[in-house]
């Protein structure tokens, strides 16, 4: 177990990903992979280890031309579309799982507004020039990368893994569901029926329900009324799930419960009314806890007009399960309590309305959460709010919008002398006063009102963006996150096209941060850079966390964490590895897809 890195030299690391420093090397060994000189039949199994894997299931022959057949690919590349293993749940031995494809190419266009066609040597984006969108103009550029998602199960006693899809598809109402269904986001099960749905092109969600007991598929569902759905949970007795309404739930948000059953799979009840969409959900002190994200994509807030505390990402609580009927009713629906928002945190409103909140767990007493943040959205947002007058504002309002994550536990929520503690994240944070210098405005750093109990944010390393999921095993919390740096090349160019300036300003601005923690330095030694997403473990309640794998949990192209399931002392963790054109097994790079990990707490 290794603790967790100074952070300014974790951050001379990110220089070097933005191109300013040393190049960057891929890790010698990955975590838990044997080398060349072991005995393979005197070796103990990996661990982690990799016990199922995205394959390529298409041909590549450039840039808004047509798919060759294969793969096999007599021409053209073979290409891995599905990349996030985004939904999964267990059911006894069963693991229940559904994949998300080119999501990073989704959610960049989306939420950055960039639908020229992207194309490196790792992945491309092909927008509005696929044939995707060419054979359906109807549809907006930024989804022309979408690829009807895939269902599985993975019997973790017989080691087999079995796709479910064409179960799907064997019903044309059925597969025209799935084939609209953007990616199976989440994943849940109670009464030996297991529920695998997500956002639909749109404004809706599909679901997808099976039985647990015989594998059989038990049908789908639109519902019209809800725009998204991350997670659910199982709290006294009784399945619950948060969902978002609106264009992938943007406008507000529900906590359902399932009152369903293997003849009626589909029957919710709404049982919460959230002002914002519900993230992650889990159980807390006999209540059921919610973490929530912002409003409206692209709704903005000015120092003058901040958004309502309501509308930021949140943490709210629900009334007492164990109070009048069992379980949370349509009577408890208004009787949700926010307990924590981020406006306690960030001094710049603007950049507040940017944050989302992910994982949340409830661990020895307190319950634990983590913040979200799409990178260059907090900058594409202040730029709109508070254009600026020259190349040197631009380049400061680039450098001063970034945030990593930060991590907080509560306890005694909601009550008089409730506790909130941030473990890890800043003292002070860049804000822009628009009042300033005459009111040509200017950027200074603001306290918080917080000092971290731990350490920096990110764990130390600036570019953890995602707080994917926490989940505990074997009396650990662990914590899987998404780690940026493999991105940050493309993200320079991003930020350029999104501020007119040039890459090389672009990026400049962007490592601004880094720069000047590591000219802090003491040690000006360079550490060897590290890609791939974070897996992190507080062992107690009493101390910090511990880095468990700080380069993709093996595969350093694997750049988070996004869904974790526990079964005992043993955790199963989805990784979302996008690099699509990874997938020639010959050369000297991981392959790209999803994967999914099974890691044994107690061989750490």
């Amino acid at each position: 177990m290794k603790p967790i890195r100074n952070h300014s030299r974790r951050l001379w690391a990110a220089v070097a990903v933005l191109g300013l420093g040393a190049a960057l090397t891929a890790p010698a060994t990955a975590l838990g992979a044997p080398t060349a000189e072991d005995d393979r039949h005197h070796q103990p199994k990996p661990n982690p280890q990799v016990i199922a894997k995205a394959e390529p299931d298409e041909c590549f022959a450039g840039v808004g031309l047509p798919y060759p057949a294969g793969p096999p690919c007599a021409s053209g590349q073979a290409k891995v579309n599905q990349g996030y293993l985004w939904g999964m749940t267990r059911a006894d031995e069963d693991l229940w799982f559904g994949t998300g494809a080119n999501v990073n190419c989704l959610t960049s266009g989306r939420q950055l507004g960039t639908n020229e066609p992207k194309l490196n040597d790792d992945w491309v984006c092909e927008y509005q020039e696929s044939q995707i969108v060419k054979t359906n103009p109807q549809l907006p550029g930024y989804l022309g990368d979408h690829r009807t998602p895939r269902l599985y199960t993975y019997d973790t006693r017989a080691k087999r893994l079995t796709e479910k899809t064409d179960l799907v598809k064997a019903v044309q109402a059925d597969h025209d569901r799935l084939r609209t269904t953007t990616g199976i986001r989440a994943a849940g099960n109670f009464g030996g029926v297991a529920l695998l749905g997500g956002p639909a092109i749109g404004k809706t969600i599909n679901l997808f329900a099976f039985d647990t007991d015989t594998g059989a598929f038990l049908g789908s569902r639109n519902f019209p009324e809800f725009g998204n759905i991350r997670h659910f949970t199982v709290a006294e007795g009784a399945l619950y799930a948060g969902v978002g309404v609106g264009a992938n739930g943007s406008l507000r948000g529900h906590v359902l419960r399932w009152v369903g059953s293997k003849t009626d799979p589909f029957n919710f009840q709404i049982v919460g009314n959230l002002p914002a969409q519900a993230a992650d959900i889990t159980v807390h002190d006999g209540r059921i806890a919610v973490s929530t994200w912002p409003g409206a994509e692209g709704e903005l807030a000015t120092a003058d007009e901040p958004a309502p505390p309501s509308k930021l990402a949140a943490v709210w609580t629900s009334p007492v399960l164990a109070k009048g009927a069992p379980g949370l009713t349509p009577d408890d629906a208004d009787g949700w309590q926010q307990v924590w928002d981020v406006s306690t945190y960030e001094p710049d409103p603007v950049v507040a309305n940017s944050y989302g909140l992910g994982g949340l767990v409830s661990y020895r007493g307190y319950l634990y959460w983590g913040t979200m943040h799409v990178p260059l959205k907090a900058t594409r947002q202040h730029l709109a709010a508070y254009p600026p007058v020259d190349e040197a504002a631009t380049e400061l309002t680039i450098q001063n919008t970034q945030r990593s994550i930060s991590i907080y536990r509560g306890k005694r929520l909601g009550e008089k002398h409730q506790k909130v503690e941030l473990l890890y994240g800043a003292a002070e944070l860049p804000a822009y006063d628009p009042a300033a210098n005459g009111g040509a405005g200017a950027w200074a750093k603001v306290s918080t009102g917080q000092t971290p109990l731990y350490g920096s944010s990110g764990f130390g390393n600036p570019y953890l963006n995602y707080t994917w999921k926490m989940a505990v095993a074997g009396g650990r919390l662990y914590v899987g996150t998404m780690d940026w740096s493999y991105l940050a090349k493309e993200l320079s160019q991003e930020a350029a096209a999104i501020s007119g300036l040039s890459v090389e300003k672009a990026a400049e601005a962007l490592s601004a941060p880094s720069l000047a923690a590591a000219a802090a330095d003491d040690d000006p030694t360079l550490p060897e850079p590290v890609y791939g997403g974070d897996l992190l473990v507080f062992e107690s309640a009493r101390e910090p966390a511990k880095v468990v794998s700080d380069s993709g949990v093996g595969n350093y192209l694997n750049y988070g964490i996004r869904n974790m399931v526990t079964d005992g002392t043993t955790l199963y963790l989805g990784m979302a590895n996008p690099m699509n054109l990874r997938a020639d097994p010959t050369d000297d790079v991981p392959e790209g897809g999803w994967e999914l990990i099974r890691y044994d707490t107690r061989g750490r």
